[in-house]
């Protein structure tokens, strides 16, 4: 295998134990996005392929042996040293220390991680720009370091030599948390919550999407009784919340495309909010309008009545060809048109999503959209690497889309953020999915007072959210946040309105506990 040459057919990986086995598996696929990765065990028969990986645990250290045809025969060893074995003893025992237990993994892990990042890097001649990182939340880690005690120069070191990320992705990650800091410094943590609507029905489904969205069309006669499925969850809920005198930080009803329901459903789940919640004093009220072929004036007149702070009217392009390919029936001038309209309705916060990365979409056509964006001048940007996941139809046909060419890359990242300072926002939250092109990240913008505090919450896992509707999964946090359970709600639509009583006492189970 000659250096540089990535798209490979087949990998294999065979692991002798499964320790760090879902870290590893990322890591290599970061390097090697295209390409088949098998795994097996030790038990199993080792599988054929242009380049093989196996992975051995001796004693509390580690060999990660590899293979080429052209390197075939050739077995590189990398020693990982671990913790002294007794320090590692000492955790078997009966009495031992849960959190020391955890941070001994921790640190052989990002050992392991460590070596695996050089090797890929010696075997590719690439390196990532979010380093051995395979987890989601970059900004949490930045966040950790500084709330350890670190300065800045000593947080970015550490991500720089421990997890080798780029020097420009080091600065991103610390400036945003700096700014999430600032941000999160009046909630409440220990006694406060978040709350999540999920509404999930959509104009029409999206070539990338994985969500658990349902189209209106066919399913318009389920919505009302979707409604009063959700309209119960959201009573018995509040009810749970009051025993115990939790207060209410945000709400984020999204989908989906809560803009799907008409005046009067908006009207219902809104009143019910009201009723049930306490919704006068909220930091951050936000409704995701999302598609722009589902927002009338009637409808933002209706959430006018309410104390929504802020909204998003996404485009995700503003190239009328590529929202043709991905499936978005509306038009640009559409999107332009429910912008304007929720402006002339008094909205002063609206958000606007973009997806870099879509089928065709070179640096040119992504400078148009971020062109057309600027003359809108909406109040936050959140820009999205494409994240194509196994549900979305874009993968699961992905036979039928083989001619489409994906195209992201630092230049593209560097040109939306380049857009969003001169649009005066700066950077306040990002996180990152699983099969990004480019292995780059998803990165909010806003100006000084625009940030949405909930996509902060959502990702940094501070605070408990508590998700209702179908497919809404709840984060209860433990011991100021070193724990995350989830209270997960069933994704279809039908199952969600025929078991709503499960759903409810599973939540009231799970959020029992966490009081």
């Amino acid at each position: 295998m000659k250096r540089g040459i990535i798209h490979l057919y087949k990998i294999s990986i065979l692991f002798e134990n499964r320790d760090f086995e879902h870290d590893i598996y990322e890591l290599i696929r970061a390097f090697y996005p295209d390409a088949e990765i098998l795994v097996s065990y030790e038990k199993e028969e080792e599988v054929q392929a242009d380049l093989a990986f196996r992975v051995e645990a001796q004693g509390q250290s580690f060999l990660i042996h590899y293979r080429s045809e052209e390197n075939k025969g050739v077995t590189c060893g990398e020693m990982i040293k671990g913790q002294s074995s007794d320090a590692l003893l000492s955790c078997k025992e009966d009495s031992y220390d849960k959190e020391k237990a955890h941070e001994l993994r921790k640190e052989q892990k990002d050992i392991v991680k460590l070596v695996l990042y050089r090797l890929l890097v010696k075997l590719t001649g690439r390196t990532l720009p979010w380093g051995n990182l395979t987890g989601i939340r970059p900004a949490k880690l930045a966040m950790a370091m500084l709330e350890s005690g670190m300065k800045n120069s000593e947080a970015a070191q550490e991500m720089r030599d421990r997890y080798m990320v780029s020097p420009e992705k080091t600065a991103l990650a610390i400036a945003i948390a700096n700014r999430e800091r600032e941000l999160l410094k009046d909630i409440d943590y220990e006694n406060g919550y978040s709350l999540y609507v999920g509404i999930p029905f959509c104009p029409s489904i999206c070539l990338y999407c994985s969500f658990s969205s349902y189209p209106l069309k066919q399913w318009k006669n389920k919505v009302d009784l979707y409604l009063d499925a959700l309209c119960r969850e959201i009573e018995e809920v509040s009810r749970i919340m009051e025993e115990k005198g939790r207060k209410l930080d945000t709400v984020y009803i999204g989908g989906g495309t809560p803009t799907t329901l008409e005046p009067d459903q908006l009207k219902r789940l809104l009143d019910s909010l009201m009723e049930h919640f306490d919704c006068r004093n909220l930091a951050e009220f936000t409704i995701e309008a999302g598609r722009p072929d589902s927002i009338t004036k009637e409808k933002l007149q209706m959430i006018r009545k309410y104390p929504v702070t802020r909204i998003s009217v996404n485009p995700q392009t503003m190239n009328q060809e590529t929202l043709d390919i991905i499936g978005r029936r509306h038009t640009v001038e559409e999107t332009k048109n429910a912008f304007a309209l929720a402006r002339e309705c008094g909205f002063d916060n609206i958000n606007m999503d973009l997806i870099v990365g879509l089928p065709g979409e070179d640096k040119e056509k992504v400078a148009h959209t971020l062109d057309e964006v600027r003359a809108l001048a909406p109040d936050s940007l959140t820009v999205h690497s494409l994240a194509v996941k196994r549900a979305a139809r874009l993968n699961m046909f992905k036979d039928q889309y083989q001619e489409m060419t994906f195209e992201n890359n630092q230049e593209i990242m560097d040109m939306t953020m380049k857009t969003a300072y001169e649009m005066g926002m700066s950077p306040y939250y990002l996180y990152r999915q699983k099969n990004m092109k480019g292995n780059f990240e998803n990165v909010g913008y806003a100006e000084v007072d625009k940030a949405g505090i909930y996509n902060i919450l959502i990702m940094e896992e501070k605070q408990p959210i508590i998700a209702l509707g179908a497919g809404g999964s709840s984060k209860l946090v433990f011991d100021h946040g070193k724990r995350i359970e989830r209270v997960e709600n069933v994704k279809d639509v039908s199952n969600y309105i025929a078991r709503i009583d499960e759903m409810i006492e599973r939540k009231r189970a799970g959020i029992r506990k966490w009081l």
